[in-house]
C-alpha cells in the first residue's frame, strides 16, 4: 500500500505592505475599527506586473529547494486559485513553464478559500491511486485585484500571496502508525453559495459578512472535530491548528470550541489579511519555518469560505 506525506513547504508574499493607516486614507475607516472587527493590521499587495502564477511559482520554488528536488521530479501540479485572469493556459501550466518543467499534468482547482485543502486531498488521492509519485500543491491568490477599494467592509480584508507543499508517496510500512496526510472531510452548503462571491466583469469580491460569521462559528467546530476523528487524533493532542485566515474573531473561538487546548493556533491573518486559497499553506509554512511546529507533529488544516465549501485534514509536519 502507498501512503502520502508532505515533504516540504514554501511561501511567498509581495514586497508591498498596506497598513490599516494606509487604508484610512482611502476609505472611511481606522486602525481601531479594523482590528476590533477582523484582527488584521497589515496585508501584502501584488503589483500590476505580478500575476497569480508568479506568486505561485515563487512559493513552489522555495518548496522544491527545501525538499532538495528539481522541477522534473514533479508529476502533477495542482494550483488552487480563484483570481487567475485567464482561463487558458491555466495557472498550473504557467507555473510549470516558469519552473522549467517538461511534462507534468497540470490542473487548477477553484474552491476559493477552501481551495488548498481540497487540492491537498486531491493530491493525496492521486498518489494513493498510483497516478503520481510527487505532486506540487499550491494555494495562490491575488485578492487585491478583485477588491472594491471603495467598500470599507471588504477592502480591509484582502491580501495577496502563495503557499506550496510537496506531496510525495511513502510506503505504509515506512510511514509508521500515523498517516502523513489524513482522510479529508469535505462538503459545502450550496444554498448559501451567494454569501461569498467573486462575480461580474471585471470580477469583484463581495460577501455577506454576518451570514458567513454565524455559519462559521456555529457549524464549523463539529466539522473540525469530525475531521480529527477521521485521523484518529483527539483535539487535545493536536500540536497546531491552521484554519483559513479569514477573521481573527472566527479563528480564535473556533480553535477553542474544537478543544485544541494544547495547539499553536495560526494567526497569520493579522499580518497577511485574507489571502483566500493561499492562507492555509502560507500560515503553515511560516510556523514550520520559524520552528514553532516540530517535525512529525499533528496539525489540523481546515479551509472554509467561498461557495460555503469546506475541507479539512490532519497532516504531519514535514
Amino acid at each position: 500500500m502507498t501512503g502520502t506525506r508532505i515533504a516540504a513547504l514554501g511561501h511567498y508574499q509581495p514586497a508591498k505592505v498596506l497598513t490599516n493607516h494606509d487604508l484610512a486614507e482611502l476609505v472611511d475607516t481606522d486602525d481601531a475599527w479594523i482590528t476590533s472587527r477582523v484582527g488584521i493590521r497589515t496585508r501584502h499587495v501584488a503589483g500590476p506586473d505580478e500575476p497569480v502564477d508568479e506568486l505561485a511559482a515563487h512559493a513552489a520554488g522555495k518548496a522544491l529547494a527545501t525538499a532538495g528536488l528539481t522541477p522534473d521530479d514533479i508529476d502533477l501540479v495542482l494550483v488552487a486559485t480563484s483570481t487567475a485572469i485567464d482561463r487558458s493556459p491555466n495557472t498550473a501550466a504557467r507555473v510549470a513553464a516558469r519552473l522549467g518543467m517538461t511534462s507534468p499534468a497540470t490542473m487548477d482547482l477553484n474552491v476559493v478559500c477552501a481551495g488548498f485543502t481540497h487540492a491537498l486531498a486531491t493530491a493525496d488521492h492521486a498518489v494513493r491511486a498510483g497516478g503520481a509519485r510527487r505532486v506540487l500543491v499550491i494555494g495562490a491568490d491575488k485578492m487585491t485585484a478583485v477588491t472594491d477599494w471603495t467598500d470599507r467592509t471588504t477592502c480591509v480584508l484582502t491580501g495577496d500571496g502563495a503557499g506550496a507543499a510537496i506531496v510525495e508517496a511513502v510506503d505504509d510500512a515506512d510511514a509508521g502508525d500515523e498517516p502523513g496526510i489524513g482522510p479529508v472531510l469535505w462538503g459545502s452548503v450550496p444554498e448559501m453559495g451567494h454569501a461569498v462571491r467573486i462575480e461580474g466583469t471585471p470580477p469583484v469580491f463581495a460577501q455577506e459578512g454576518q451570514s458567513v460569521y454565524r455559519w462559521a462559528t456555529q457549524s464549523l467546530p463539529a466539522l473540525a472535530r469530525k475531521t480529527c476523528e477521521r485521523s484518529g487524533i483527539a483535539p487535545e493532542d493536536l500540536a497546531g491548528v491552521v484554519l483559513h485566515q479569514a477573521n481573527l474573531r472566527i479563528i480564535e473561538p473556533l480553535a477553542a470550541k474544537i478543544g485544541a487546548v494544547n495547539a499553536i493556533v495560526a494567526r497569520d491573518v493579522v499580518d497577511s489579511g485574507n489571502t483566500s486559497a493561499a492562507s492555509i499553506p502560507l500560515a503553515l509554512a511560516k510556523l514550520v519555518e520559524r520552528g514553532e511546529l516540530p517535525s512529525g507533529a499533528p496539525v489540523l488544516l481546515f479551509g472554509f469560505g467561498g461557495n460555503l465549501s469546506y475541507a479539512g485534514q490532519v497532516v504531519r509536519v514535514p
